[in-house]
């Protein structure tokens, strides 16, 4: 009688413990690849829209104490109200002054400019 060929139930459980362990690596640096992805586009776009603020400033003769709103840069200013992608209630940024830098309602901690 021949010896029977294939893997055991042993060695088929190892091969699938490594490569759920493998899988949850994986899923935990993409996992931080795209929190830091979201934050720079937030960054990016606090950026812009302090940019856009300086703008309508300006043009608008606006002193540092001046209140704007978002409905002040869009569309003349900025395409689109802008959205913090991790902000899913889409609140969107929060602006008071001309001087005062705009705020990120999801993630005011770590998405800020200076």
């Amino acid at each position: 009688m021949g010896k029977r060929k294939g893997f055991t139930l042993v060695e088929i459980m190892i091969v699938v413990a490594i490569l759920g362990i493998l899988a949850s690596i994986a899923f935990s640096n993409i996992q931080n690849y795209r929190n830091r992805a979201q934050k720079n586009a937030c960054i990016a776009n606090l950026r812009a829209i302090d940019s856009n603020i300086s703008l309508w400033a300006i043009n608008n003769g606006k002193t540092g104490t001046d209140t704007i709103q978002m409905s002040d840069l869009v569309p003349q200013y900025l395409k689109s109200t802008p959205y913090c992608p991790q902000d899913s209630s889409k609140q969107g940024y929060v602006l008071t002054t001309v001087s005062q830098k705009p705020a990120c309602p999801a993630n005011p901690q770590e998405h800020f400019i200076n």
